[in-house]
């Protein structure tokens, strides 16, 4: 993606499933789940880079041992930074006692990390706040082993107001009204509660407090206290949590927005935002990494038990298309099938912006994530190229030349490494004018094999501001020469704003949006942004199931052919010889190509939840009062 666009995050939860002595038996060492857990995260280091947390629980530990460790870090290599904190607590123990080198029992007791369950979390900072105090896994500690709780998650709520305010209802301070701590102190709450109750029946059983907390832990009902928790969120998640005593879950949203994987063998348990990151770190296949249910947790329990429940009743499935072109890594073998059916089904727009003329056409990609697109669409060039040779060839009967024949079968689409990205060249300049031209460097070019009289294709994943086309790479393209640039997107518009995870708050960011207003003034019908703006305003206060998606409304006068014509006008700058023009994939293309990953919100302003209809109209109020706080 040529824009920066920032996801939320990544998950990585692990159980043991054998006493660390089997671990140390079988792979040398007690410290098999720290090792595992690292490669987890550092596979998913591309869904955050602003922030890594680990936390660690050891099971049955006697009252006065320590049972939980949690390390977090903002530094520039998080993920690094936080396993190099470990290893050096680590190694400063054992350095002071030797005895704990092949002592695995010793090694539970006095290491830290050195447990039978894990949570890492790796984090994009939605909100631009990269404290550390704003990097998960979050704590909520309590002297009652079941009350401890450990929370992590990739998700956004849309209501946090409320939740908010519920939590105010039921007695409780929050220290902050952020969703992630609204969420874990619900999660708390409901946790305290169920406790309580459960002692106070013990008791009434004849048991004592001491002889009480096995039996609490043997009969926390942990689908309950998440249906309690859960019942007035929405927003999209897969969330993650620890008990003190050794119980854990993840919990998914009823739509299916934010992914979740699990694999279970008698070994382990293991859930992750991303299948392949399972599959390379267990070295399993494709079939044995399942999915967890939307509405649905996975409930691991301290004796090892594990069961899939339903918490929320599964709404239609409207998972991530997001994910399928951009943040998940493309080496999940049905991402990867997906990702190049998009380039394919991009071929028709594409011979239309080039006339035709393959054979004065150069096709690349920028970046490096729309590279498999980029063979998709490649390879439905070839499959034309084919197409086309076999009827000229059959046309011509008997009457073509050998040599005419040689010439025909010797037309390739031509295929080049356009761009390469500088890493070494960074935009520390913030200051517009200056910063503007550094971004322009930070692409090299290939000189030499475009010319005059060529068409230049380059694909991207997505177009969601448009401004680094504008500023840097048409700009770049046209230092070659060719006589028209086209830049083609593998996902539709980007017309409305993502609430769910991706940091899209701002509608009037969108290129899209910016062609839509401007063809409104084009054409004199600019009023109608005022006539959405009262229906906006019109719904404040209305309970989120009765708001409709006015900005629908913004977009309706246009075909998208008009607005994709508008956005080449407006990324073009004076200084651009080349022609400019940008084509979008279809929605029907994107459903067609990725049909599990239905949710197209961003394209479509079709939100899977109630509260989506009222962020994206709070969006257009910001924007209409000129007001830059996040709709959400």
């Amino acid at each position: 993606m040529s824009d920066a666009l920032k996801h939320e995050c990544g998950i990585a939860l692990l159980r043991l499933l054998k006493p660390l002595e089997y671990y140390k038996e079988k792979y040398g060492t007690a410290f098999y789940g720290i090792n595992k857990m690292y490669l987890l995260m550092e596979k998913q280091h591309n869904r955050g880079q602003d922030g890594a947390g680990l936390a660690s629980i050891k099971l049955n530990m006697n009252p006065g041992e320590r049972y939980i460790s949690r390390v977090r870090s903002n530094n520039q290599q998080p993920i690094q930074d936080v396993f190099a904190q470990i290893n050096e607590r680590i190694n400063e123990i054992i350095l002071e006692k030797p005895e704990l080198q092949e002592n695995v029992a010793l090694q539970k007791k006095q290491l830290p990390y050195v447990g039978e369950l894990f949570l890492g979390h790796v984090r994009y900072g939605t909100f631009g706040k990269n404290s550390i105090e704003s990097v998960h896994p979050f704590l909520r500690q309590n002297n009652w082993m079941h009350r401890n709780l450990i929370v992590a998650g990739n998700f956004n709520m849309t209501n946090v107001n409320d939740l908010f305010e519920n939590l105010i209802t039921i007695g409780q301070h929050p220290k902050e009204k952020t969703d992630t701590v609204t969420v874990m102190e619900k999660i708390g709450h409901f946790l305290d509660d169920a406790v309580a109750k459960l002692y106070k029946k013990l008791k009434d059983e004849g048991y004592n407090k001491q002889e009480a907390s096995p039996l609490i832990a043997e009969r926390l009902n942990i689908a309950k206290i998440l249906r309690r928790s859960a019942k007035d969120w929405d927003g999209g998640y897969a969330m993650a949590g620890l008990l003190g005593h050794g119980d854990s879950f993840v919990l998914r949203d009823p739509a299916g927005i934010r992914p979740a994987y699990y694999y279970q063998d008698d070994e382990i348990v293991v859930v992750t935002s991303e299948r392949p990151v399972i599959q390379t770190v267990f070295n399993v296949d494709f079939d044995q990494v399942k999915e967890i249910k939307p509405g649905n947790a996975l409930i691991i329990k301290k004796d090892g038990t594990v069961k899939s429940k339903e918490i929320l009743k599964p709404l239609e499935r409207k998972a991530c298309s997001f994910e399928r072109i951009y943040f998940s890594r493309g080496s999940d073998a049905e991402i990867y099938k997906e990702r190049k059916m998009l380039g394919k089904l991009l071929l028709p727009k594409v011979l239309k912006a080039i006339d035709d003329d393959i054979r004065n056409t150069v096709f690349s990609f920028i970046p490096n994530t729309a590279e498999t697109s980029f063979f998709g669409l490649t390879e439905a060039v070839e499959e034309y190229l084919n197409e086309r040779k076999t009827k000229e060839i059959l046309d011509g009967q008997r009457s073509l030349s050998a040599e005419k024949v040689r010439e025909i079968l010797s037309e390739r689409p031509r295929v080049e490494k356009i761009a390469i990205k500088d890493v070494k060249l960074r935009t520390f300049i913030t200051e517009d004018s200056s910063r503007d031209d550094l971004v322009a460097h930070v692409y090299d070019v290939t000189y030499g094999v475009i010319q005059p009289e060529d068409n230049l294709v380059i694909i991207d994943d997505s177009i969601v501001r448009g401004t680094t086309l504008k500023k840097s790479i048409i700009k770049m393209m046209d230092r070659l020469h060719p006589k028209k640039i086209v830049v083609v997107s593998s996902a539709p518009q980007i017309r409305y704003p993502d609430c769910y995870g991706i940091d899209m708050a701002r509608i009037e960011d969108l290129i899209a949006f910016k062609a839509a207003l401007s063809l409104l003034k084009d054409q004199n019908k600019y009023d109608l942004v005022e006539e959405v703006y009262n229906k906006c305003k019109a719904q404040e206060g209305l309970k989120d199931i009765h708001v409709q998606n006015f900005v629908k409304e913004i977009y309706d006068p246009f075909t998208d052919e008009e607005i994709s014509e508008k956005i080449s006008e407006l990324i073009k700058t004076d200084v651009v010889n080349a022609e400019v023009k940008v084509i979008f994939q279809k929605v029907a293309n994107l459903n067609k190509a990725c049909p599990n990953n239905l949710g197209d919100w961003y394209f479509t302003g079709n939100y899977p939840t109630d509260g989506g209809n009222r962020v994206v109209n709070r969006a257009f109020i910001n924007f209409y009062e000129g007001n830059k706080e996040r709709a959400y």
